[in-house]
């Protein structure tokens, strides 16, 4: 059977880079095949080969057999190539209807001129949602005031309005909560049964095995293999993407625990936290697992003082304290390494060493001004220490990948010298070689006798790591379990359930403080 799509000894370089070599790829009709490897592996190059955005330096591009030559993206779109980024690309000022037709918008006559039928717009965006079992979407409501989930409905919507054949899909989930995962999942396979092809990229192993039927795996700008998702699985994977065998992607080095280095008792901020309490100790990863929503994050912003709790108390070192901003909290030994470190943990367009001086900007400054010897010097031990792959401290932060950035933002708290850290996603949108690195690091600092609260969606993260797991549900913690007895089924059922884990043979989970066992 001729492919729909196929990519033959596809090369591309850039100045000092060869991002692409001898590349191959292909697809078919009613195929989702996922594309992986590690950040710099070369894949949004190959995608942007495919869409139009770059043209190869040598290889074929094939369409249903025949040769084609991209010269724009309008010319891939022409042939039935759709690309959704992983930043969409919408217009948040327009409306859902005007950003699915921007380009080709449905026009009539009025007299001499042709205008835009604004109504077969809206009976036309309507008709696409539709057919994909999206009913409670207002075409014409402006698209910034959507949530993430529905602006991604929207740019899949833009790409079908152009009959797409093709749709390629960047880290769609990075984003997204469970539920819209599900619904992305669920629009993913209705495409699917209707012929479309998807070429699938994500760093969630888990989301290939979910979801696709075929796997391509690149390394270092070259194919490495293309094999059925039912002949492979995640070690294999693994080792095609980093070169080597992973045997243990968490490893958790021993640590001595000691004393109490965190104490919350009854932490309460309406609705998001009701009741919390428990403790991290020196030395402990304390694992907290639980749907998005659940007020992991929230807890956490209380302690280090973004939020304000309405009531409780927060010990450190064994004294009550109250934090009201995060400033008091560094000076409290606690550091807090955010969710989204893009927005809330770096200033990307800043430098390396700019950014890892940040939290420790005072012990830096002569008469108000920062020494840049000084500066320079605590950067290159951090670069050096955390194994940052960059030029020189001088790079601009927005230059690295995924998973050196997030080191970046560790080694600007490591700076202030905690003693307490709390980490909310620590490996998200890193690819599999940085996140062993990043687990391996985590498990040092605890080592060093550092106490961690990381807060994961990533059963295996967190089983991997944690000394002990708690777990959160609908504002309050559930249950409680420790590292020997935690399996993915009792602390996903601790999750999900609504009744409290620690009840009816669920592994030896225990009820936390405050909570009916």
């Amino acid at each position: 059977m001729t492919a729909l799509l196929e990519l033959s000894n596809i090369s591309k370089s850039f100045p000092g880079v060869k991002a692409l070599e001898d590349v191959h790829f292909s697809t078919d009709a009613g195929q989702v095949h996922a594309l992986v490897g590690e950040n710099g592996a070369g894949k949004s190059t190959l995608i942007k080969v495919i869409s139009g955005v770059y043209r190869a330096d040598s290889g074929t591009i094939r369409m249903n057999g025949e040769t084609v030559t991209f010269e724009s993206p309008h010319d891939a779109q022409a042939a039935g190539i759709a690309t959704m980024y992983q930043e969409l690309s919408l217009y948040p000022e327009l409306t859902v209807a005007e950003n699915i037709f921007m380009g080709h918008a449905p026009m009539r006559k009025a007299g001499p001129t042709e205008v835009v039928d604004w109504g077969e717009m809206y009976r036309r965006s309507e008709e696409i949602l539709a057919s994909l079992n999206i009913h409670d979407m207002d075409v014409k409501r402006k698209v910034g005031l959507l949530n993430v989930g529905n602006r991604q409905r929207v740019e899949i919507a833009k790409a079908l309005s152009l009959d797409a054949k093709v749709l390629i899909m960047d880290e769609p989930s990075a984003a997204l909560t469970e539920s819209d995962v599900e619904r992305l999942f669920d629009i993913v396979r209705l495409l699917k049964e209707r012929g479309v092809a998807i070429i699938y990229i994500s760093h969630r192993l888990i989301e290939v095995f979910q979801l696709a039927d075929k796997v391509t795996v690149l390394r270092d700008g070259k194919f490495v293999d293309s094999k059925p998702v039912s002949e492979t699985d995640e070690d294999d994977l693994i080792r095609m993407m980093v070169g080597r065998t992973i045997t243990d992607l968490f490893p958790k080095l021993p640590s001595e625990v000691g004393a109490p280095v965190l104490e919350v008792r009854n932490l309460e901020r309406h609705p998001q936290t009701e009741n919390v309490t428990f403790e991290v100790r020196s030395g402990e990863i304390v694992g907290m697992a639980g749907l998005v929503g659940s007020g992991r994050s929230e807890t956490a912003q209380c302690i280090f003082g973004i939020l304000k709790p309405d009531s409780g108390e927060i010990r450190v070192g064994g004294k009550a304290v109250t934090i009201k901003s995060p400033s008091q909290a560094m000076k409290l030994g606690i550091a807090y390494i955010p969710e989204d470190r893009g927005t809330q943990g770096l200033v990307r367009e800043m430098k390396i060493r700019e950014n890892l001086s940040m939290a420790v900007l005072d012990s830096l400054t002569r008469f108000g001004v920062v020494v840049k010897r000084n500066e320079k010097r605590l950067g290159n031990e951090l670069i050096e220490q955390l194994n940052i792959i960059a030029t020189s401290g001088e790079q601009v932060v927005n230059k690295l990948s995924g998973g050196n950035q997030q080191k970046v933002v560790v080694g600007k708290w490591l700076a202030s010298k905690p003693t307490m850290l709390i980490v909310d996603e620590p490996t998200r949108g890193v690819d599999v070689g940085a996140k062993a690195e990043i687990h391996r690091l985590l498990s040092e600092l605890a080592q060093q006798g550092l106490g961690i609260l990381m807060i994961s969606s990533e059963l295996p993260e967190i089983i991997g790591l944690s000394d002990r797991i708690l777990v959160m549900r609908r504002s309050r913690l559930v249950a409680e379990f420790q590292r020997e007895e935690a399996t993915q089924e009792n602390v996903g059922a601790a999750m999900m359930s609504d009744a409290i884990a620690g009840n009816g043979g669920n592994g030896g989970a225990t009820a936390p403080e405050g909570e009916a066992a």
